[in-house]
Protein backbone atom coordinates (compact mmCIF):
# COMPACT_ATOMS: atom_id res chain seq x y z
CA UNK A 1 0.00 0.00 0.00
CA UNK A 2 1.46 3.49 -1.01
CA UNK A 3 1.77 5.85 2.03
CA UNK A 4 -0.34 8.04 0.85
CA UNK A 5 -3.56 5.54 1.16
CA UNK A 6 -2.38 4.66 4.71
CA UNK A 7 -5.09 4.99 7.46
CA UNK A 8 -4.20 7.78 9.70
CA UNK A 9 -5.40 7.22 13.33
CA UNK A 10 -6.16 11.12 15.34
CA UNK A 11 -7.82 10.83 19.06
CA UNK A 12 -11.37 8.45 18.17
CA UNK A 13 -11.04 9.14 14.38
CA UNK A 14 -9.56 7.13 11.42
CA UNK A 15 -8.88 8.81 8.43
CA UNK A 16 -8.65 5.87 5.70
CA UNK A 17 -6.55 7.72 3.84
CA UNK A 18 -4.09 11.15 3.50
CA UNK A 19 -5.80 12.87 1.22
CA UNK A 20 -7.82 15.88 2.02
CA UNK A 21 -10.23 18.19 0.54
CA UNK A 22 -9.24 21.47 1.26
CA UNK A 23 -11.57 24.35 2.30
CA UNK A 24 -12.53 26.33 -0.90
CA UNK A 25 -15.42 29.00 -1.02
CA UNK A 26 -17.97 28.63 -2.99
CA UNK A 27 -19.65 32.11 -2.55
CA UNK A 28 -22.93 29.62 -2.75
CA UNK A 29 -24.84 30.55 -0.06
CA UNK A 30 -28.07 32.72 0.98
CA UNK A 31 -27.92 33.87 4.63
CA UNK A 32 -25.48 31.72 5.50
CA UNK A 33 -27.20 28.37 4.49
CA UNK A 34 -25.63 25.45 3.06
CA UNK A 35 -27.60 24.26 -0.55
CA UNK A 36 -27.49 21.28 -3.05
CA UNK A 37 -24.44 23.14 -4.66
CA UNK A 38 -22.53 22.58 -1.41
CA UNK A 39 -24.06 19.18 -0.93
CA UNK A 40 -23.28 18.19 -4.64
CA UNK A 41 -19.35 19.91 -4.44
CA UNK A 42 -18.46 18.31 -0.63
CA UNK A 43 -20.32 15.00 -1.51
CA UNK A 44 -19.17 14.62 -5.07
CA UNK A 45 -15.38 14.37 -3.53
CA UNK A 46 -16.36 12.02 -1.11
CA UNK A 47 -17.52 9.81 -3.52
CA UNK A 48 -13.80 10.25 -5.32
CA UNK A 49 -12.35 8.57 -2.04
CA UNK A 50 -11.28 11.56 -0.12
CA UNK A 51 -10.16 10.64 3.43
CA UNK A 52 -11.31 13.85 4.62
CA UNK A 53 -13.61 16.93 3.51
CA UNK A 54 -13.49 20.11 5.07
CA UNK A 55 -16.10 22.52 4.25
CA UNK A 56 -15.26 25.77 3.06
CA UNK A 57 -14.77 28.70 5.91
CA UNK A 58 -18.16 28.59 7.78
CA UNK A 59 -18.66 32.34 8.97
CA UNK A 60 -19.27 32.47 13.04
CA UNK A 61 -20.81 35.70 12.84
CA UNK A 62 -22.66 37.16 10.17
CA UNK A 63 -20.35 40.13 10.25
CA UNK A 64 -17.38 37.13 10.04
CA UNK A 65 -18.42 36.73 6.25
CA UNK A 66 -16.03 37.47 3.29
CA UNK A 67 -19.33 37.59 1.28
CA UNK A 68 -23.16 37.45 1.33
CA UNK A 69 -22.85 34.29 -0.03
CA UNK A 70 -20.72 32.76 2.39
CA UNK A 71 -21.33 29.39 4.44
CA UNK A 72 -22.79 30.21 7.87
CA UNK A 73 -22.83 28.12 11.11
CA UNK A 74 -24.13 31.49 13.39
CA UNK A 75 -27.79 30.09 13.96
CA UNK A 76 -29.15 26.97 14.60
CA UNK A 77 -30.73 27.04 11.55
CA UNK A 78 -27.92 25.85 9.03
CA UNK A 79 -27.94 22.70 11.08
CA UNK A 80 -30.61 20.91 9.07
CA UNK A 81 -28.87 20.95 5.83
CA UNK A 82 -25.60 20.65 6.77
CA UNK A 83 -26.94 17.61 8.54
CA UNK A 84 -28.00 15.93 5.38
CA UNK A 85 -23.82 16.99 4.12
CA UNK A 86 -22.33 15.22 7.01
CA UNK A 87 -24.72 12.07 6.55
CA UNK A 88 -23.95 11.84 2.82
CA UNK A 89 -20.17 12.14 3.36
CA UNK A 90 -20.02 9.55 6.27
CA UNK A 91 -21.92 6.87 4.22
CA UNK A 92 -18.43 6.77 1.43
CA UNK A 93 -16.46 6.38 4.13
CA UNK A 94 -15.19 9.45 4.34
CA UNK A 95 -14.80 12.22 7.91
CA UNK A 96 -16.95 15.49 7.45
CA UNK A 97 -14.92 18.40 8.66
CA UNK A 98 -15.96 22.02 9.10
CA UNK A 99 -13.52 25.10 9.15
CA UNK A 100 -14.71 28.09 11.50
CA UNK A 101 -13.75 31.40 10.74
CA UNK A 102 -14.15 34.95 10.79
CA UNK A 103 -13.02 37.05 7.94
CA UNK A 104 -11.94 40.25 10.38
CA UNK A 105 -10.99 43.28 8.58
CA UNK A 106 -11.41 41.40 5.01
CA UNK A 107 -15.39 40.93 5.28
CA UNK A 108 -17.57 42.92 3.65
CA UNK A 109 -16.39 42.05 0.09
CA UNK A 110 -18.15 41.34 -3.35
CA UNK A 111 -17.85 37.69 -4.43
CA UNK A 112 -14.55 37.32 -6.47
CA UNK A 113 -16.60 36.50 -10.08
CA UNK A 114 -18.34 39.95 -9.12
CA UNK A 115 -15.20 41.66 -8.81
CA UNK A 116 -14.43 41.05 -5.15
CA UNK A 117 -14.30 44.98 -3.82
CA UNK A 118 -15.82 46.03 -0.92
CA UNK A 119 -19.18 46.45 -0.81
CA UNK A 120 -20.79 49.93 -0.53
CA UNK A 121 -23.38 51.47 1.62
CA UNK A 122 -26.03 50.71 -1.12
CA UNK A 123 -25.03 47.21 -1.61
CA UNK A 124 -25.89 46.29 1.22
CA UNK A 125 -21.82 46.60 3.59
CA UNK A 126 -21.56 46.24 7.17
CA UNK A 127 -18.95 47.53 9.37
CA UNK A 128 -16.01 45.43 9.58
CA UNK A 129 -13.78 44.75 12.92
CA UNK A 130 -10.10 43.90 13.50
CA UNK A 131 -7.36 43.85 15.85
CA UNK A 132 -6.60 47.39 14.66
CA UNK A 133 -8.44 50.06 12.54
CA UNK A 134 -5.90 49.68 9.27
CA UNK A 135 -7.58 48.61 6.05
CA UNK A 136 -6.52 45.98 4.33
CA UNK A 137 -5.83 47.65 1.68
CA UNK A 138 -5.39 51.41 0.35
CA UNK A 139 -9.50 52.43 -0.16
CA UNK A 140 -11.00 49.66 1.54
CA UNK A 141 -13.02 49.97 4.28
CA UNK A 142 -11.61 51.12 7.49
CA UNK A 143 -12.57 48.29 10.42
CA UNK A 144 -13.41 49.31 14.00
CA UNK A 145 -10.50 47.89 16.28
CA UNK A 146 -12.45 45.31 18.28
CA UNK A 147 -13.68 46.32 21.80
CA UNK A 148 -12.70 43.67 24.98
CA UNK A 149 -16.24 43.07 24.94
CA UNK A 150 -16.55 41.98 20.98
CA UNK A 151 -13.15 39.80 21.47
CA UNK A 152 -15.37 38.13 23.95
CA UNK A 153 -18.06 37.74 22.06
CA UNK A 154 -15.66 36.32 18.87
CA UNK A 155 -14.61 33.47 21.39
CA UNK A 156 -18.19 32.94 22.53
CA UNK A 157 -19.04 32.56 18.68
CA UNK A 158 -16.76 30.30 17.67
CA UNK A 159 -17.54 27.95 20.69
CA UNK A 160 -21.00 28.21 20.08
CA UNK A 161 -20.23 27.35 16.57
CA UNK A 162 -18.36 24.33 17.47
CA UNK A 163 -21.26 23.41 18.80
CA UNK A 164 -23.23 23.45 16.05
CA UNK A 165 -20.79 22.14 14.18
CA UNK A 166 -21.12 18.67 16.31
CA UNK A 167 -24.86 18.80 16.43
CA UNK A 168 -24.78 18.70 12.63
CA UNK A 169 -22.27 15.12 12.30
CA UNK A 170 -18.91 16.81 11.69
CA UNK A 171 -16.21 14.96 13.24
CA UNK A 172 -13.41 17.16 12.99
CA UNK A 173 -12.98 20.57 13.19
CA UNK A 174 -10.33 23.25 11.92
CA UNK A 175 -10.25 26.97 13.22
CA UNK A 176 -8.84 29.36 10.33
CA UNK A 177 -6.30 31.76 11.70
CA UNK A 178 -4.90 32.09 7.96
CA UNK A 179 -5.18 34.17 4.77
CA UNK A 180 -5.39 37.37 6.67
CA UNK A 181 -9.01 36.95 8.02
CA UNK A 182 -9.28 38.12 11.57
CA UNK A 183 -7.52 35.40 13.89
CA UNK A 184 -4.18 36.03 11.81
CA UNK A 185 -5.14 39.61 11.50
CA UNK A 186 -4.46 39.41 15.40
CA UNK A 187 -1.67 37.04 15.11
CA UNK A 188 0.72 39.65 12.84
CA UNK A 189 2.68 42.57 13.86
CA UNK A 190 1.94 44.17 10.69
CA UNK A 191 -1.86 44.11 11.26
CA UNK A 192 -1.64 44.34 15.09
CA UNK A 193 -1.12 47.57 16.89
CA UNK A 194 -2.90 47.06 19.36
CA UNK A 195 -1.16 48.22 23.01
CA UNK A 196 -3.36 45.96 25.60
CA UNK A 197 -3.19 42.22 26.50
CA UNK A 198 -3.81 41.22 22.85
CA UNK A 199 -1.39 43.48 21.23
CA UNK A 200 2.14 43.93 21.08
CA UNK A 201 4.34 40.99 22.24
CA UNK A 202 4.20 37.37 20.71
CA UNK A 203 2.34 35.70 23.30
CA UNK A 204 -0.16 39.12 23.32
CA UNK A 205 -0.96 38.11 19.85
CA UNK A 206 -1.71 34.55 20.08
CA UNK A 207 -3.61 34.93 22.95
CA UNK A 208 -6.94 35.33 21.09
CA UNK A 209 -5.76 31.92 18.76
CA UNK A 210 -5.07 30.35 21.86
CA UNK A 211 -8.70 31.54 23.75
CA UNK A 212 -10.84 30.00 20.62
CA UNK A 213 -9.07 26.94 20.76
CA UNK A 214 -9.42 26.54 24.33
CA UNK A 215 -13.32 27.63 23.98
CA UNK A 216 -14.00 25.33 21.00
CA UNK A 217 -11.41 22.18 22.99
CA UNK A 218 -14.12 22.63 26.03
CA UNK A 219 -16.98 22.27 23.63
CA UNK A 220 -15.71 19.38 21.60
CA UNK A 221 -14.02 17.04 24.39
CA UNK A 222 -11.24 15.11 23.69
CA UNK A 223 -12.46 12.74 21.63
CA UNK A 224 -12.45 14.29 18.45
CA UNK A 225 -9.85 16.16 16.18
CA UNK A 226 -8.79 19.70 15.77
CA UNK A 227 -6.76 21.65 13.48
CA UNK A 228 -5.83 25.19 13.15
CA UNK A 229 -4.93 26.14 9.70
CA UNK A 230 -2.08 29.12 9.74
CA UNK A 231 -0.39 31.29 7.48
CA UNK A 232 3.18 29.97 8.07
CA UNK A 233 4.41 33.52 6.63
CA UNK A 234 3.41 37.13 6.11
CA UNK A 235 5.71 36.61 2.60
CA UNK A 236 6.83 40.32 4.21
CA UNK A 237 9.25 42.18 5.84
CA UNK A 238 8.62 42.86 9.74
CA UNK A 239 5.29 40.42 9.35
CA UNK A 240 4.54 36.90 10.75
CA UNK A 241 7.83 34.03 10.17
CA UNK A 242 8.18 30.53 9.74
CA UNK A 243 10.54 30.73 13.03
CA UNK A 244 7.01 32.48 15.10
CA UNK A 245 4.61 29.00 12.94
CA UNK A 246 7.19 26.46 14.94
CA UNK A 247 6.54 28.71 18.27
CA UNK A 248 3.32 28.81 17.79
CA UNK A 249 2.87 25.26 16.74
CA UNK A 250 4.46 24.51 20.05
CA UNK A 251 1.78 25.98 22.28
CA UNK A 252 -1.18 24.75 20.13
CA UNK A 253 0.21 21.17 20.72
CA UNK A 254 -0.02 21.96 24.45
CA UNK A 255 -3.18 22.89 23.76
CA UNK A 256 -4.47 20.02 22.72
CA UNK A 257 -3.94 20.97 19.02
CA UNK A 258 -3.92 17.72 16.80
CA UNK A 259 -2.48 19.20 13.69
CA UNK A 260 -1.04 22.18 11.81
CA UNK A 261 -2.70 22.72 8.56
CA UNK A 262 0.64 24.88 6.60
CA UNK A 263 -0.66 27.92 4.39
CA UNK A 264 0.64 30.82 3.93
CA UNK A 265 0.54 34.68 2.94
CA UNK A 266 -3.02 36.70 2.65
CA UNK A 267 -2.34 39.27 5.19
CA UNK A 268 -1.19 42.14 3.02
CA UNK A 269 -1.09 43.36 -0.43
CA UNK A 270 2.60 43.92 -0.15
CA UNK A 271 3.55 40.29 -0.36
CA UNK A 272 5.52 38.70 -2.42
CA UNK A 273 5.23 35.33 -3.57
CA UNK A 274 6.59 32.89 -5.56
CA UNK A 275 5.05 30.66 -6.56
CA UNK A 276 5.33 27.17 -7.64
CA UNK A 277 4.72 23.12 -7.52
CA UNK A 278 4.81 22.55 -3.92
CA UNK A 279 5.84 25.88 -2.91
CA UNK A 280 4.64 25.49 0.98
CA UNK A 281 5.65 22.84 1.03
CA UNK A 282 8.44 23.48 3.40
CA UNK A 283 6.17 25.50 6.14
CA UNK A 284 4.90 21.80 6.62
CA UNK A 285 7.88 19.84 6.78
CA UNK A 286 9.34 22.72 9.03
CA UNK A 287 6.28 22.67 11.65
CA UNK A 288 6.01 18.89 11.96
CA UNK A 289 10.37 18.58 12.58
CA UNK A 290 10.95 21.14 15.04
CA UNK A 291 7.41 21.91 16.98
CA UNK A 292 6.74 17.62 16.74
CA UNK A 293 3.26 17.74 15.91
CA UNK A 294 1.19 16.55 12.73
CA UNK A 295 0.97 19.02 9.56
CA UNK A 296 -0.87 19.08 6.87
CA UNK A 297 1.11 19.80 2.97
CA UNK A 298 -0.95 22.72 1.24
CA UNK A 299 -0.25 24.27 -1.74
CA UNK A 300 -0.14 23.35 -5.56
CA UNK A 301 -0.37 19.29 -5.06
CA UNK A 302 -1.69 18.44 -8.09
CA UNK A 303 -0.94 14.65 -9.25
CA UNK A 304 -0.47 11.58 -7.33
CA UNK A 305 3.25 11.08 -7.20
CA UNK A 306 3.60 14.43 -5.43
CA UNK A 307 1.29 13.47 -2.80
CA UNK A 308 3.12 10.34 -2.02
CA UNK A 309 6.14 11.39 -1.80
CA UNK A 310 5.18 13.87 0.85
CA UNK A 311 3.77 11.03 3.13
CA UNK A 312 6.77 8.70 1.86
CA UNK A 313 8.89 11.08 3.12
CA UNK A 314 6.72 12.17 6.44
CA UNK A 315 7.20 15.81 4.71
CA UNK A 316 3.78 16.00 6.20
CA UNK A 317 1.04 13.76 7.68
CA UNK A 318 -1.34 14.75 5.10
CA UNK A 319 -1.82 16.16 1.90
CA UNK A 320 -4.93 18.97 1.85
CA UNK A 321 -5.39 19.26 -2.30
CA UNK A 322 -7.52 22.40 -3.37
CA UNK A 323 -7.53 23.34 -6.76
CA UNK A 324 -6.56 20.04 -7.99
CA UNK A 325 -9.85 18.52 -6.77
CA UNK A 326 -11.75 20.87 -8.69
CA UNK A 327 -10.65 19.62 -11.88
CA UNK A 328 -10.85 16.14 -10.41
CA UNK A 329 -13.32 15.30 -7.77
CA UNK A 330 -12.36 11.71 -7.75
CA UNK A 331 -8.70 12.68 -7.83
CA UNK A 332 -8.02 9.06 -5.21
CA UNK A 333 -9.21 6.91 -7.34
CA UNK A 334 -7.16 8.04 -10.43
CA UNK A 335 -4.22 8.44 -7.87
CA UNK A 336 -4.19 4.81 -6.12
CA UNK A 337 -4.57 2.96 -9.63
CA UNK A 338 -1.39 5.06 -10.30
CA UNK A 339 -0.01 4.47 -7.33
CA UNK A 340 -0.81 1.02 -7.95
CA UNK A 341 -3.00 0.60 -5.37
CA UNK A 342 -6.23 -1.53 -5.10
CA UNK A 343 -8.98 0.45 -3.06
CA UNK A 344 -12.45 0.17 -3.02
CA UNK A 345 -14.86 2.26 -5.31
CA UNK A 346 -18.30 2.94 -4.89
CA UNK A 347 -20.22 0.09 -6.33
CA UNK A 348 -22.51 2.42 -8.34
CA UNK A 349 -19.42 2.72 -9.84
CA UNK A 350 -17.75 -0.26 -9.73
CA UNK A 351 -18.16 -1.30 -13.43
CA UNK A 352 -16.27 1.72 -14.49
CA UNK A 353 -13.21 0.45 -12.62
CA UNK A 354 -10.13 -0.15 -14.26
Amino acid sequence: MSSVFEPLHIRNITFKNRIVVSPMCQYSAIDGFANDWHLVHLGSRAVGGAGLIITEAAAVSPQGRISPGDLGIWKDEHIEFLKRITAFIEKQGAVAGIQLAHAGRKASHHKPWDGGKSLTENEGAWQTIAPSDIPFAPGETVPDQMSFVEIRQCITDFATAAQRALDAGFKLIEIHAAHGYLINEFLSPISNKRTDEYGGSFNNRIRLLLEITEATRKVMGYNLPLFVRISATDWIEGGWTPEDSVALAKILKTASVDLIDCSSGGNSPLQKITTGPLYQLSFAEKIKKDANILTGAVGMITNAAEAEQIIKNKQADLVIIGRQFLRDPYFPLHAAKELGNEIKWPVQYERAKI
